[in-house]
């Protein structure tokens, strides 16, 4: 007989009395039954959550096939359908589309046992099954356990209001989802064997009945993916390689081990050594690490301060490095001092190790003394090679020692800007080193990239992590020749790399594009020549819609060229006007093209709103003189280029609504948001996260705050230059802000401490302003947890629609509880 099923779609809400209209069956797919070799339904069990979530996936994949016990299933459309059932679960599902937040009530008639999921998540309810849905596309599943006749069975959807309607579809792409960007598949550490023949990774994804915890897989495998070794609840950013290639020393529940690659033996040397990290193979013998020891307080009602570092919680925690021999297991100090004395690189040929030491000195900016020592091993002598105020990494070559610190090292020798100008030391630098740390020589004064750290290859020739504008790169420096040379590497930000040491001089990397997702690459630094490993685009997001992306630069007022992107929505109407939003940093950093982070670009633009990313002045990656405007500034020049770009950005793209503009950014980027709003009427409405706006007190009060005062305030104090200190801070220009503004703040944030936002919220609200106040408990500066982060950008987007789309429904849903 032919079944046809009385299932209708109710657009409207009783209070409007809007007409009924008629579900599309075609546009809802059957499948089942399923297990039919059981009448024992799950809710006979006691385990009918576990196994209603253990099937849940397989239902959501857009395959039209399922195979049950052996028999193979596949999905009908409803109106098909030309047999009764009754054995066995059954299932629905159906996709639906939204172009604004919404809310309604799914009613289910007939079915006694149902599972109602939206995107995933269950929905609570036994017949009526109330949710939300944002901006977007859409999946529900319905499991069912139950139905005595399918007859009987309807389904009717009422809309909280006459505009929360849905439209079911049958599109073969979907909107990019913020599930989506955080739980997909990653990357999150690699490490490369010496020879180059075997790599250890470790892959990480989220899922929904794990809530906010990760599953990772960690996995050795030769260079073609073929897997050797699995290496449970270890991350391979925790494992070293023997100089052979045939052992990786790891440390898993407290125990430290060394896996033999040949015959994948293990051998533990060493139990229950807390405080100890870095294991790395000294020689084939001998590993290095470094030991940690935090001396108890002995004030039990009192904190009695040694120093401004006191404000870290592991400041008075003491580190040391130490030898382990792995034969014996007999532990060695390798050097004793009263402050930690922290492993930069060594060299078991010239049987030394170099160290650093932070002495506290207050003297110069950036109020910070860094040693460079190296310990010789056959004598147990130290030789103090030099004392920086700036300085990040040291690594040994064949030809000395590489330093990478800022234009200010060693007397200022990498400075390539006019005299009357202070460097920005942020703007990493390579030097070189003689072998007793004299005679140093800069490498980079030309070289516009800034540099963040290197790996030193067997010739001496050097990889170099570098911010070339907006991007994250690798460089080769050619030690012979003296020349800096670009790797294709195939991403824009390169998010992670491991380098072997053999004449092959491969290098293993994860990285991402503006509009394309994580992948993992292998560089061959000879040819030049990249080949991909794994791919998460295949993986998450094969029909997924992206925004496009353009480049949109102009000429500020100073004759400097200021670097931007625009993303366009997916098919976006240009004939009407739409919504969009400015982002910027505003500090030391470019705001990077990495596919998702914090700030998605890609999924705000799948949201409706053209995103304009700006690159204002003071950032690193565009040469010193560029980034020296960042010293003494706090915002003079980078408002200039926010308000100058986004009036050009709004003549370039006439479709965008002048009147509907959000501006936003965080921490240094928050500051400019809370100081934009004193200067401007542009935008209509701001967010600033984890933002500064008393100068003065985060100097004094942040985690970080002398000491990246110390760069961006470079010799400017309260009682030297007030002026700075007041006239550039927001809250001294409150009763100026016109604009509604949303302060967002970890109460648990160091780096910028959250009464930064209650500075501001205070001047605003005695002043009568449009203000928002959101701390998130427990959180810190950046907002990482799964659930928190889900929520903080929806109530980021929620802020947005409420004001730049009229549409306040989603702020109200989340915050009138």
């Amino acid at each position: 007989m032919i079944f046809r099923t009385a299932v209708t779609l109710l657009l409207s809400a009783a209070a409007t009395q809007l007409a009924a209209a008629p579900l599309d069956e075609s546009k809802i797919q059957f499948i089942g039954p399923l297990g039919t070799q059981s009448t024992i339904k799950p809710h006979h069990t006691p385990h009918q959550k576990s196994i209603i979530n253990n099937l849940l996936p397989q239902l959501q994949k857009p395959s039209q096939k399922l195979e049950v016990f052996g028999h193979t299933h596949s999905w009908q459309n409803l109106q098909e359908m030309s047999a009764l059932t009754v054995n066995g679960m059954q299932a629905l599902r159906f996709n639906f589309s939204t172009t604004r937040f919404v809310a309604g009530t799914l009613t289910l008639s007939g079915i006694e046992k149902a599972h109602v999921f939206l995107n995933g998540e269950l929905l609570t309810g036994k017949n009526e099954f109330p949710f939300h849905a944002v901006t977007g596309d859409h999946q529900v599943i319905i499991i069912t356990e139950q139905v005595d006749d399918w007859k009987k069975v309807a389904i009717d959807y009422t809309p909280k209001a006459a505009h929360d309607e849905i439209v079911l579809t049958h599109k073969t792409t979907t909107a990019l989802s913020a599930k989506q960007l955080y739980d997909a598949p990653t990357i999150s550490a690699i490490s490369l064997s010496p020879n180059g023949k075997f790599y250890v990774a470790t892959e990480r994804h989220y899922q929904t009945s794990r809530e906010n915890a990760a599953v990772t897989n960690t996995s050795l495998k030769n260079i073609d993916g073929e897997v050797l070794y699995r290496f449970p609840g270890v991350s391979a950013s925790q494992v070293s390689w023997s100089p052979d290639s045939n052992a990786i020393v790891f440390t898993q529940d407290k125990r430290v081990s060394i896996l033999d690659i040949k015959d994948f033996s293990l051998k533990t040397v060493a139990e229950q050594f807390k405080g100890a990290s870095g294991y790395q193979f000294f020689d084939e013998d001998t590993l290095i690490f470094s030991w940690s020891n935090t001396p108890d307080d002995k004030h039990t009602l009192v904190k009695h301060y040694s120093g401004l570092e006191d404000r870290w919680s592991y400041a008075r925690s003491i580190s040391q490095p130490f030898f382990l021999d792995i034969k014996s297991r007999l532990v060695s100090s390798i050097s004793e001092s009263k402050i930690s004395t922290r492993i930069a690189d060594f060299d078991s040929e010239r049987n030394t190790v170099l160290v650093t030491r932070n002495p506290v000195d207050y003297a110069a900016p950036p109020h910070m003394l860094t040693q460079l020592v190296e310990i010789d091993l056959s004598n147990h002598t130290e030789k103090m090679l030099g004392q920086y105020r700036t300085f990040n990494q040291a690594k040994y070559t064949n030809k000395g020692i590489y330093v990478i610190a800022g234009p200010d090292f060693s007397q200022g020798l990498g400075r390539n800007l006019p005299k009357d100008m202070l460097a920005n030391n942020y703007d990493g630098q390579l030097y070189l080193l003689n072998n007793d740390g004299v005679k140093p020589q800069a490498l980079s004064k030309k070289f516009a990239p800034a540099i963040g750290g290197l790996r030193v290859l067997n010739n001496g020739d050097a990889v170099l992590n570098v911010t070339d504008k907006d991007t994250k790169q690798l460089y080769l420096y050619d030690e012979s020749k003296r020349r800096f040379k670009k790797l294709n590497t195939g991403f824009d930000v390169v998010q992670s790399y491991s380098v072997s040491k053999t004449n092959k001089d491969q290098i293993l990397v994860t990285g991402s594009q503006a509009s394309s997702p994580q992948a993992l690459n292998l560089v061959t630094v000879k040819r030049n020549k990249t080949k991909t490993l794994w791919d998460s685009k295949s993986v998450a997001y094969n029909n997924s819609e992206i925004a496009s992306l353009e480049e949109f630069n102009f000429t500020n007022e100073s004759g400097t060229q200021i670097s931007g992107r625009v993303y366009l929505p997916h098919n976006l109407d240009t004939s009407k006007k739409h919504p969009a939003l400015i982002y910027y940093y505003g500090g030391t950093s470019p705001v990077s093209r990495g596919f998702t982070g914090r700030y998605p670009f890609n999924l705000w633009a799948a949201q409706g709103y053209v995103v304009y990313v700006v690159q204002p002045t003071g950032a690193t990656g565009f040469g010193q003189e560029f980034s020296a405007k960042h010293v003494n500034a706090w915002g003079e020049h980078t408002a200039d280029d926010i308000i100058q770009g986004t009036n050009e950005f709004l003549k370039a793209y006439p479709f965008v609504d002048k009147n509907r503009l959000g501006n936003l950014g965080a921490s240094y980027g928050g500051f400019m948001t809370m100081l934009l709003a004193t200067k401007t009427d542009l935008f209509s409405a701001s967010i600033a996260h984890a933002g500064i706006s008393n100068i003065t007190s985060y100097w004094g009060q942040g985690w970080w705050g002398y000491l990246y005062s110390g760069e961006a305030s470079k010799n400017s104090f309260p009682w030297n230059n007030p002026s700075l200190y007041s006239q550039q801070s927001p809250v001294f220009h409150a009763d100026k802000v016109t604009t509604p503004l949303l302060l967002i703040h970890g109460d648990a944030d160091t780096n910028v401490p959250p009464g930064e936002s209650h500075n501001m919220y205070t001047a605003l609200k005695l002043l009568g302003k449009d203000v928002e106040l959101i701390e998130y408990k427990g959180a810190d500066h950046q907002i990482i947890v799964r659930d928190r982060r889900f929520h903080w950008w929806d109530t980021m987007l929620a802020y947005f629609d409420m004001h730049l789309k009229d549409q306040p429904q989603w702020w109200q849903y989340i915050y009138s509880k």
